[in-house]
């Protein structure tokens, strides 16, 4: 960490917060995967974004919002401070300003993926000139408002990041209404801005056409990602038995919280544990009475949206599920043809093998089901958009 940062020009720069905004939905981007989780070579987007920063020195503290439900996979990845965003980006900002002590804050969208370091530097040099640093882009179009042509001299292409006074945003987001910018808040609350010339590879990426436009960006790393799940039930007679999300014709079940879908559980952790977000039990434990009952095939499917959104493909699964009883040879085709759709991969890609223990442990007195499963997954190819 650095106290200070001298910079060419000789100025100093006292304590600097980052704020990195990655609490969106990608809604506009259209591809099933949330652009925060691109990966540029290994790391997501929003990491790749965050080590750029990191790596110049001017930060004493880099914070990073995040939707609920990614926070905990986030923590996995980084040490960054990550805090729960807002519904909007003035809240997310709000959210993540409660936790910056500095004198100034520097507030960037994890969508500029390409923000050079002399850009950085440039921006820097202007700490302390006014409320608001703010760089802009000019408009070499025709502009028309309306039916009206207005003077295209007059308009500038807003980008980030906006250097700050933490105490004027501070001010600036106790308003009411909702800004899209840091520099419009700061104004509207009577605060001052500098607009600087800004660069066009720090382009924003809001819709996937946008990636072309991307200077800096690395594909995606081509490793195969590979995770094991293993799970076990006990027989319960007053319940209903399903393996693989398929109905088995026997008189009696799995003891369990859920369905007791043995299979499908040791494929979850599978799939997570090939994408490195832990295991079933972080994602729905079952003190939680919510899943009381539940089919496995919704969680499955609630885990492989997961994944799509956390930038991953399924390549194929293989399950072993060891049983003395019951017999499941007649059973496998319909697991396969059930699964395959649910994972979004073929049928040959979901490979079902039924084995027994030669009558010895819990499993050989046919008193429970045992499930080994294997998952490989690869990265979204956002090269191939």
């Amino acid at each position: 960490m650095y106290n200070f940062v001298t910079l060419n020009l000789g100025a100093h720069l006292s304590h600097l917060t980052l704020i990195l905004l990655a609490a969106g939905s990608s809604s506009r981007f259209g591809t099933g995967v949330k652009k925060q989780w691109l990966r540029v070579g290994e790391l997501p987007l929003w990491q790749y974004v965050a080590d750029k920063f990191e790596s110049t020195g001017y930060f004493d503290k880099i914070i990073v919002t995040s939707s609920a439900d990614e926070i905990k996979f986030m923590k996995y990845c980084t040490d960054y401070t990550i805090i729960e965003g807002a519904q909007t980006r003035q809240g997310s900002l709000k959210n993540a300003l409660a936790h910056v002590d500095t004198e100034y804050v520097l507030v960037s969208d994890v969508a500029r993926a390409c923000v050079s370091e002399a850009f950085l530097h440039t921006i820097l040099s202007y700490i302390g000139k006014s409320d608001c640093i703010v760089p802009y882009l000019p408009i070499s179009d025709t502009v028309v408002y309306g039916t009206t042509t207005i003077n295209r001299e007059l308009v500038k292409r807003v980008q980030t990041p906006q250097l700050s006074r933490t105490s004027a945003l501070h001010k600036a987001l106790s308003q009411e209404e909702e800004f899209t910018d840091e520099s419009s808040a700061i104004v509207a609350s009577g605060g001052t801005r500098e607009f600087i010339l800004g660069e066009e590879s720090a382009h924003k990426i809001t819709h996937a056409q946008d990636l072309q436009k991307i200077p800096c960006l690395i594909p995606p790393s081509q490793d195969i990602l590979s995770g094991v799940g293993f799970d076990v039930h006990a027989f319960d007679e007053n319940a209903q038995m399903y393996l693989g999300g398929v109905k088995i014709d026997v008189p009696y079940g799995f003891l369990a919280h859920s369905d007791g879908d043995v299979a499908i559980h040791a494929l979850i952790d599978a799939l997570l544990g090939a994408a490195g977000m832990g295991d079933i039990g972080i994602l729905f434990p079952d003190t939680d009475v919510a899943y009381k009952g539940i089919n496995s095939k919704e969680l499955l499917s609630i885990v492989v949206n997961k994944l799509r959104r956390f930038g991953y493909i399924i390549v194929n699964v293989d399950i072993t599920i060891a049983a003395q009883q019951p017999k499941l040879g007649d059973y496998k085709m319909a697991m396969r043809k059930t699964l395959a759709p649910l994972l979004n991969i073929h049928s040959q890609k979901v490979n079902i093998k039924a084995t027994t223990t030669e009558k010895l442990g819990f499993i050989g007195r046919s008193e429970g089901v045992g499930v080994i499963a294997n998952a490989n997954l690869k990265y979204f190819d956002w090269t191939k958009i």
